[in-house]
């Protein structure tokens, strides 16, 4: 099976931090791996995202023109980005910054999220990006949670190993989030 996603957002959310959890939750259960991480001039508040693509087999470029799920986490990503998304996928929104309210987009589930309000109520807002993690993974069924909890001892530096359960609930957070 292969799958692709596209992440986008600002810089300060965890896009590409997202975009290495799943990639090594993807090695963790065996899968070839594309990343291609992109973002803007500033590191905060710039442009940021990343494309992810990973199979049983090969996984061909990760440049991807019309991915099959994207994780949205602000406006203008939404506004660029949605309409790009292939017919019969999945469009992933950070609702909690993206009006979604009469969006159409034809052939295209959208599942809006309140990814920042549910960091927020975890008592950490940078953990947005571990929300939108956990409602990729439960919308796209492409990889298990168990593997993402592996993958944030690698994903993140050691330094920061202490949060690993707060990321794991996030990431649990946003899996509930999807499931509604």
């Amino acid at each position: 099976m292969r799958y692709d996603v596209f992440f986008a957002g600002y810089g300060g959310q965890g896009v590409l931090l997202a975009g290495n959890l799943l990639s090594y939750a993807a090695i963790h259960e065996g899968k070839n791996v594309s990343f291609l991480p992109a973002y803007g001039v500033e590191k905060r508040g710039g442009a940021a995202m990343c494309t992810l693509v990973f199979a049983d087999g090969d996984t061909g470029s990760p440049v991807v023109g019309n991915p099959s799920v994207a994780v949205l986490l602000d406006q203008l990503s939404f506004d660029k980005y949605a309409a790009k998304v292939k017919q019969g996928g999945i469009c992933i929104v950070n609702c909690s910054l993206v009006a979604v309210d009469g969006a159409e987009l034809p052939g295209i589930e959208i599942v809006a999220v309140p990814m920042n309000q549910i960091a927020l109520d975890l008592g950490d807002v940078r953990m947005v990006n571990m929300v939108a993690c956990g409602a990729y993974i439960e919308k796209s069924g492409a990889l298990k949670s168990p593997s993402l909890e592996a993958a944030l001892k690698k994903a993140l530096p050691e330094r920061n190993h202490r949060l690993i359960p707060a990321n794991v609930k996030a990431i649990e957070a946003g899996v509930q989030a999807a499931k509604g």
